[in-house]
């Protein structure tokens, strides 16, 4: 039986804990008696018939006619899925989507459909690298669809290939690919890392452009969501979901089929990262000596491409399909049990260990702006009730965070970072003065259509991500950091923790209570 989570409170005889720092690790010894460290559950069971799962799941859909009743011969059937952010790390091949688009293929082809695409739902993100492709499809439906163009990479920027499909009752337009608004039968296969995934967000974000995506990718509508996490107080959810009913009345018929994973996140020899320090054994030990050691002594480069290379053993908790909202609200509360853990109030600082990899940097740099994002956009987020930091406290994150980016998957990050940031990093003031003239912008247009780059507009969003975390707290201190990037991003920089403890006196006091965050593994801090 897997354990829960738990919230240790740190004593004397307490070991120093382990921090994740970018392609390394450190180990801090916090204050006892004044400190607590919450770890996540331990890995939920899987399903061990994977594949009988997945015909049944789409045999028994709820609230909806199983999926070989909606397919006929002369239909248009489009099949969207999730892109390379996720899941994080990468799972091991077969991929879930590989096994669900293949029997999702196999019925329409019993039922006479020969019009089927496939389109990765992109939004603004950078188009996936055919090696990436075929990790998440499998290379017999690569070679089936790609080289006869029937798989493809949703364009947020094509005009040709988008549909307006209305208005909510709030003036939020919705445009989406115009294939999937086209099909007689849109199938969109998710993976749920986080409570935030799926639902109308896999569509209606998934599948959008710059004209929809504005809507709630925005300061306003970030500073308002109390948690990404939780829909009912995400603003940015209720936004979608509005989208949604648009979507519902004037678009393509749904179907929605949702994966959730268990929290099976490191194999060996990583695996001792998901342990709990004052279990670890005598090879534990030895094998977090010998990886911290050989990671310091590599080049950045190609401790990267050890990271990244790492493919997660995390496996399959549930899959089920059907009606868009009923399927989420089945999938989210699995998510829940999978990820839950129950804290008792909130902390004057919060530190957070901030790992080599986040949705936006998978085989590539995580460079400063998305040190932010991940640190105050989603590990601030990991909350369902109330942060975890109180309002005015003290965010403290560990990351090498250098000023170092990826020329070809975030070249508007770099104008972003020398220009915007130089200016400003109030997010309503960029957005007003400077996302029209990146969103707009023909070369990063162009980059973003024909090469493997963000959109232009993509680190206003990874700012705006972390809106709320940055008006909720006092303060942000990064440990270990380049200190003039840290201060470019308008934060402290720091050389040790107790450093960065000492600095953070002077806006909580000299005693404050310290939460240490321990993820990966992903977990939600459910907090009373």
């Amino acid at each position: 039986m897997p354990r829960p989570g738990f919230v240790l409170d740190v004593d004397r005889s307490t070991p120093p804990s382990l921090f994740w720092h970018g392609e390394g690790f450190r180990l801090e010894k916090l204050p006892a008696d004044r400190s607590r460290v919450i770890y996540a559950p331990e890995p939920h069971d899987a399903i061990d018939d994977v594949d009988g799962a997945i015909r049944t799941a789409l045999l028994h859909p709820i609230d909806m006619d199983p999926l070989p009743s909606l397919l006929f011969p002369g239909m248009k059937l489009t099949i969207a899925f999730d892109d390379v952010s996720l899941p994080l790390p990468k799972m091991r091949r077969p991929d879930l989507r590989q096994r669900i688009i293949e029997q999702v293929l196999t019925m329409a082809a019993e039922a006479g459909v020969d019009d089927v695409h496939l389109i990765a739902a992109l939004a603004l993100h950078r188009r996936m690298h055919e090696f990436e492709l075929r990790h998440a499809l499998g290379d017999r439906v690569y070679d089936a669809f790609e080289p006869r163009g029937l798989l493809f990479q949703h364009d947020a920027e094509d005009p040709d290939n988008l549909a307006f499909l209305g208005t909510t009752d709030q003036g939020e337009e919705i445009e989406i690919n115009k294939r999937a608004a086209e099909s007689d039968l849109l199938v969109y296969v998710n993976i749920n890392l986080v409570a935030m995934d799926g639902g109308w967000k896999s569509t209606a974000v998934g599948l959008a452009s710059y004209r929809s995506l504005r809507h709630h990718h925005n300061p306003t509508t970030m500073e308002a969501s109390h948690s990404f996490m939780d829909q009912h107080a995400s603003e940015l959810h209720k936004s979608t979901w509005r989208m949604g009913k648009v979507m519902r009345d004037h678009g393509p018929k749904v179907f929605q089929i949702e994966t959730t994973l268990n929290t099976d996140t490191f194999p060996q020899p990583f695996d001792f990262l998901a342990k709990r320090e004052w279990e670890w054994n005598a090879k534990d030990r030895a094998l977090y000596l010998a990886t911290a050691k050989s990671v310091a002594k590599l080049p950045a480069r190609s401790a990267r491409k050890l990271f990244h290379g790492i493919e997660a053993p995390h496996q399959l908790t549930s899959i089920q399909c059907g009606e868009v909202e009923a399927v989420h609200k089945v999938t989210t509360q699995n998510v829940y049990d999978q990820q839950l853990v129950e804290v008792e109030g909130q902390t004057d600082i919060l530190t957070l260990g901030i790992p080599y990899i986040c949705p936006y940097n998978v085989n590539s740099i995580m460079n400063p702006i998305l040190v932010m994002c991940t640190g105050l956009g989603y590990f601030f987020n990991l909350y369902r009730g109330k942060p975890l930091v109180r309002e005015g406290g003290v965010v403290i994150l560990t990351h090498p965070t250098t000023n170092e980016f990826h020329p070809v998957h975030h070249p508007s990050y770099i104008d972003f970072f020398e220009e915007v940031l130089a200016d400003t990093t109030d997010p309503h003031v960029m957005s007003q003065k400077w996302e029209k003239q990146y969103a707009e912008d023909d070369w990063y247009r162009h980059l973003y259509r024909t090469t493997n780059a963000y959109h232009g507009v993509h680190p206003f969003y990874m700012w705006y991500w972390g809106s709320h975390g940055m008006k909720h707290v006092g303060k942000v201190i990064i440990v270990g950091g380049d200190a003039a990037t840290v201060r470019k991003l308008g934060f402290t920089p720091a050389s040790t923790m107790n450093d960065a403890l000492e600095i953070a006196s002077d806006t909580v006091g000299r005693h404050p209570t310290i939460t240490y965050l321990k993820t990966p593994p992903l977990m939600i801090a459910d907090v009373k």
